[in-house]
């Protein structure tokens, strides 16, 4: 998919299809620099902010992110456009320990256009590193789904 699809909407929700499919990578795809350490909620974070390498094919012109000290779990994202205005917030609640990772069980995401409102998942369930075939990913397999 191309960047400018994967910055739409998620079925219509205000999560994009970037924050589910995360085509792009937060590690590969970004520069990364501290800025400070600032407390979110009860949680004291790294603020962390990522700017696109010269050549990634990614949604945002830049991203802030505050991560936990102590798990290193992703408490709140500022997502901006190319032009520097903040576009959406990501807001990770209700911490749980799935397998050896801490995550976020609640996920909120309000867009900065509209400040009352939110589009919230939660996560009852995590499964990693789990073996799929790699026949699953056929045209012929995906066109089944439909």
């Amino acid at each position: 998919m191309s960047s400018s699809v994967m910055g739409q909407s998620w079925m219509g929700s205000d999560f994009t299809n970037d924050d589910v499919v995360r085509e792009s990578s937060t590690v590969n795809d970004y520069t990364h620099r501290l800025e400070t350490r600032e407390k979110v909620r009860e949680f004291e974070c790294y603020k962390v902010l990522l700017t696109p390498k010269d050549n990634a094919a990614v949604v945002w012109g830049k991203v802030l992110m505050w991560v936990s000290t102590t798990d290193f779990v992703e408490i709140k994202t500022e997502f901006y456009d190319e032009d520097s205005e903040l576009i959406n917030t990501f807001n990770g609640y209700d911490i749980k320990t799935y397998g050896s990772r801490k995550l976020a069980s609640r996920m909120e995401v309000v867009p900065a256009s509209k400040p009352n409102q939110k589009t919230v998942m939660t996560v009852e369930k995590y499964d990693f590193d789990i073996a799929i075939d790699d026949g699953f990913f056929s045209q012929q397999n995906m066109q089944r789904v439909r």
